[in-house]
C-alpha cells in the first residue's frame, strides 16, 4: 500500500520546483480549476509558481506538499491573512492532486494535511474559493466547509462560459 503524507515545505530546491511545475501544468491541462484553462505549458505556469513560492519564502505562507512513496502527488498553499484583525484566518490556494493519482482519496489526504498545518500555525479558520460547475463544492462540504458567498459569472473560462466563484470557509 502506498504511503501518502503531507508536509509543510519552506525551502524549494530545483527538483521540487520542477515537480510542482509539472504537477500544476498537468492538473491545468486535465481541466483542474487551479488558475488556468487548458492548454497551458510549463512556460505559462512557471511565473505563477514563482510568485507562489516567493510568498512562501518571504512570509508565513505554507506550501503543503503531498507525496506518495516520496514522489510529489499534489500541493496547495495556505496564505496567512496580513490584517491584524484576521491573523486567525488563512486562505487555501491552488489545491491540486496530479491527474494520475485521482480516485485514490488523495484530495482528502491533502486537505487533512492542510488542516493540520493550519492548526499548528494557530489558524482557526480557512477560506478558499471554488470554480462553479466543477462539483467541488460537495467535496469541500464533506470536509466541513460551508458556502458563505458566490459571485455569479466572475470566472470566464472560455467565451460564453462564465462560472461562479464560490467562497467556502471551515472552522478548524
Amino acid at each position: 500500500m502506498p504511503t501518502a503524507e503531507v508536509r509543510a515545505v519552506r525551502e524549494v530546491d530545483g527538483a521540487l520546483r520542477a515537480a510542482l511545475l509539472t504537477c500544476w501544468t498537468d492538473v491545468s491541462n486535465a481541466g483542474g480549476a487551479v488558475g488556468f484553462v487548458p492548454p497551458v505549458t510549463t512556460d505559462d505556469v512557471a511565473p505563477a509558481l514563482d510568485v507562489l513560492l516567493d510568498g512562501v519564502r518571504r512570509s508565513g505562507d505554507a506550501l503543503a506538499v503531498l507525496t506518495v512513496d516520496g514522489e510529489v502527488a499534489g500541493f496547495a498553499t495556505v496564505v496567512q491573512s496580513t490584517g491584524v484583525l484576521r491573523r486567525h484566518w488563512a486562505s487555501v490556494l491552488r489545491v491540486q492532486v496530479h491527474p494520475s493519482r485521482h480516485g485514490q482519496g488523495l484530495g482528502r489526504v491533502l486537505m487533512t494535511g492542510i488542516h493540520a498545518i493550519a492548526r499548528d500555525r494557530g489558524w482557526e479558520f480557512l477560506h478558499l474559493t471554488v470554480r462553479g460547475g466543477t462539483g467541488l463544492e460537495a467535496f469541500y462540504e464533506r470536509l466541513g466547509y460551508r458556502e458563505v458567498g458566490r459571485i455569479p459569472g466572475a470566472l470566464r473560462v472560455a467565451p460564453g462560459d462564465d462560472r461562479d466563484e464560490i467562497s467556502v470557509v471551515c472552522a478548524l
